[in-house]
């Protein structure tokens, strides 16, 4: 509770100093992502509608944010129990309403989170951002054992460029904030898309120069499966020392 107090002082003198300071916004509807449309986006609906047509393991890796997390070919990239739930368009506080919906019903071992893109974007400020990410830490937390949480930062695009000091703030406050939970972990995707000249990597991107191409998945990928192997590291490291334990009270 101390540390939170102390992120919340820290994060809020960042604000204040900063150009950035502005009148909070208020969420979006969320309810704008329950019904299926006819369109190329996935909403919550179909993903309640799919789960109760198919069966699905607890204890896997989910993904879930917005519309880079939607469009990564996550089954191809990686090994074991993969569920994908992303939704184009979508903010940290969307996640957080359908969070019984699309997190605590898989009980994942481990989440990748990328979310406060459109946050930003939408002229959300760095310590709103923070804050939704602090009361779904909250949630995943309570309500799910023993579960990893990483936070997949938000990415430096052409397209949104202009929004980056802001962008890159967020991404600050929450590496920041991360460092005093062994549960949770900010994984640098962001940094190996900046550009010797200072500027995304151009090609990690498609047409739209905001989500990601072929390269820029193979990039996150790498990243993502290093990360996934140490901590499957961890864990076996862990089982063999309890394992040991217990032999010796035999």
């Amino acid at each position: 509770m101390k540390f939170l107090t102390l992120m919340r002082i820290v994060a809020l003198f960042f604000i204040l100093i900063s150009p950035f300071h502005i009148i909070a916004q208020e969420n979006p509807n969320p309810e704008r992502y329950y019904f299926s449309k006819q369109c190329r986006e996935l909403f919550i609906e179909q993903f309640i509608n799919w789960d109760k047509k198919n069966s699905f393991s607890k204890g896997g890796i989910l993904f879930v944010g917005s519309s880079s997390i939607r469009l990564w070919p996550t089954s191809q990239y990686f090994k074991g129990n993969i569920i994908n739930r992303g939704f184009g368009g979508s903010h940290l506080s969307d996640i957080i309403y359908y969070f019984d919906h699309i997190v605590e019903k898989y009980a994942p071992k481990t989440i990748l989170l990328y979310a406060g893109d459109n946050d930003i974007a939408d002229n959300k400020s760095p310590e709103q951002v923070l804050d939704d990410f602090i009361e779904l830490t909250t949630l995943v937390n309570d309500k799910i054992d023993y579960c990893t949480l990483v936070f997949i930062p938000i990415k430096p695009s052409p397209s949104r460029w202009k929004y980056w000091p802001k962008m890159k703030m967020t991404n600050d406050l929450i590496k920041l904030y991360v460092k005093d939970y062994e549960n949770l972990y900010y994984l640098d995707t962001a940094t190996p898309m900046i550009g010797e000249n200072g500027r995304p990597i151009p090609d990690l991107f498609v047409s739209d120069s905001l989500h990601l191409s072929t390269k820029g998945y193979d990039l996150w990928s790498s990243v993502a499966n290093s990360f996934l192997d140490s901590i499957s590291v961890k864990d076996n490291s862990l089982k063999i020392n309890l394992e040991y334990i217990k032999n010796m009270f035999k």
